[in-house]
């Protein structure tokens, strides 16, 4: 395969041999002023279903630009089928969130209201935004899709058959991560973070019971959100997500 070039950008273009993406004022922007880009500059591109492509600049402005796709640098292969649930936090927190659980292969980004979450609201867009700029970096192959918000009894009301639920039970009521993971059946998973308050009484118990979650602990010390999800995530990653040689196989989009 070709060697990937150094430039990478995030499209929703289809992508094929011949095919010509223009780009919007940001990304031009970007790629033509930031990055001092020229005509015939070479670009990888990618959009989460045709894999990554390389293409060059041919036609560049200051308000926009035109890539020419040329040749496919890598098909769009398996990824993870894990959703992160979380309970929004402070503005810098949760950009470090979305970023880093991009990096850490996350297919689904689901923030939820739990009685003790501070934060009332979540700009989307910018979640969006941070996830797309964390793939580029990162070189995977899909950005995680950023769902609207949803209250904790609403999202379990409708929870898909056939998703475990792994709860990071900060009350001491889980097994260790490692240990409850190496039991893991496989299959599709998501993975549910507390507000920095920690989740309630209430909410706890009523997780704890569910057929399909898995409480986990992380360790004896209190980890602030943002780190456990770090944590968690690695840790899913490296035993049972495509860390692994042979990792399990994910194939469910429920």
């Amino acid at each position: 395969m070709d060697q990937p070039p150094k430039l990478r950008l995030y499209t929703s273009a289809p992508l094929a041999a011949g095919a010509a993406v223009p780009l919007e004022a940001e990304q031009a922007h970007y790629l033509c002023n930031v990055m001092r880009a020229a005509i015939g500059s070479a670009v990888a591109l990618f959009n989460g279903r045709d894999g990554e492509w390389r293409a060059t600049i041919a036609e560049a402005g200051k308000k926009k630009a035109l890539l020419a796709v040329e040749s496919q640098l890598r098909p769009q292969g398996m990824e993870p089928d894990l959703w992160l649930i979380f309970a929004p936090v402070k503005r810098a927190r949760i950009d470090f969130i979305a970023e880093k659980a991009t990096e850490l292969g996350v297919s689904v980004l689901q923030p939820v209201f739990t009685k003790h979450t501070v934060m009332s609201r979540v700009n989307d867009d910018r979640l969006r935004s941070i996830a797309i700029e964390a793939a580029e970096q990162c070189e995977r192959l899909s950005v995680p899709e950023v769902r609207d918000p949803l209250s904790l009894d609403a999202l379990l009301a409708d929870w898909p058959e056939g998703r475990r639920l792994i709860l990071l039970d900060e009350g001491g009521g889980g097994r260790p991560i490692a240990e409850a993971l190496d039991d893991l059946p496989a299959g599709p998973t998501a993975l549910l973070v507390g507000p920095e308050g920690g989740f309630a009484k209430t909410e706890l118990d009523a997780l704890r019971a569910l057929s399909f979650a898995v409480p986990v602990g992380l360790g004896p010390r209190i980890l602030r959100a943002d780190t456990a999800v770090v944590a968690a995530l690695s840790c899913y990653q490296a035993i049972c997500g495509d860390w692994c040689r042979a990792p399990r196989s994910h194939s469910s989009t429920n």
